[in-house]
């Protein structure tokens, strides 16, 4: 990689309920693989992702946070300094998925208490469970319209579907913030 031009650094908070596939996520994106076994996040993970663009080095510390309610109190203290953010839930049709599609605007709501109004890209998770020919988007579209969100991706970490696409659609929107307040600072 090429680390002559100018460096900068963004944090990305990635938030949902426990369970939803927000570390495996993350690992598929910034590893390429994924863990088979289920471990509960204690608080926060850290993962880092570098890329280059246009001769510019970003790299990009995405915070994965615990979804569990006995992390609450952690919470303020890792949004701080979030330049975008992920929100994800379970495509599941059981409790998780129900629950974790509830919780969405909460999820919404935390981030803009703690970070403003921050680009955020919504994953509906775990699409290699369900048959996508009977999902309706209606409602999770009608939360992306209202909310505005940067986007919609149904992601598989297991698979890797649109899980690219998603990262990069976050990434892309920080490069053009970053090419924008440039040229005006300049």
């Amino acid at each position: 990689m090429n680390k002559g031009g100018d460096k900068f650094t963004f944090k990305i908070s990635v938030v949902g309920d426990g369970a939803v596939g927000k570390t495996s996520l993350i690992t598929k994106f910034t590893k390429g693989r994924f863990q088979k076994e289920y471990i509960k996040t204690i608080g926060a993970q850290f993962f880092s992702y570098e890329e280059e663009i246009d001769g510019n080095y970003f790299k990009l510390l995405f915070w994965d946070i615990a979804g569990q309610d006995d992390f609450n109190f952690l919470r303020p203290s890792f949004y701080k300094e979030s330049k975008a953010a992920i929100i994800v839930y379970s495509l599941e049709e059981n409790d998780l998925g129900q629950e974790s599609f509830k919780h969405i605007t909460n999820w919404h709501d935390n981030i803009k208490n703690y970070c403003g109004n921050i680009p955020t890209v919504l994953f509906g998770n775990k699409v290699d469970l369900v048959d996508e020919k009977n999902l309706n988007d209606n409602k999770v579209l009608k939360i992306v319209k209202k909310r505005n969100f940067l986007g919609y991706y149904r992601t598989s970490a297991l698979t890797g579907t649109r899980v690219s696409q998603g990262f990069h659609a976050i990434i892309k929107e920080l490069y053009n913030k970053f090419n924008k307040s440039r040229s005006i600072s300049q």
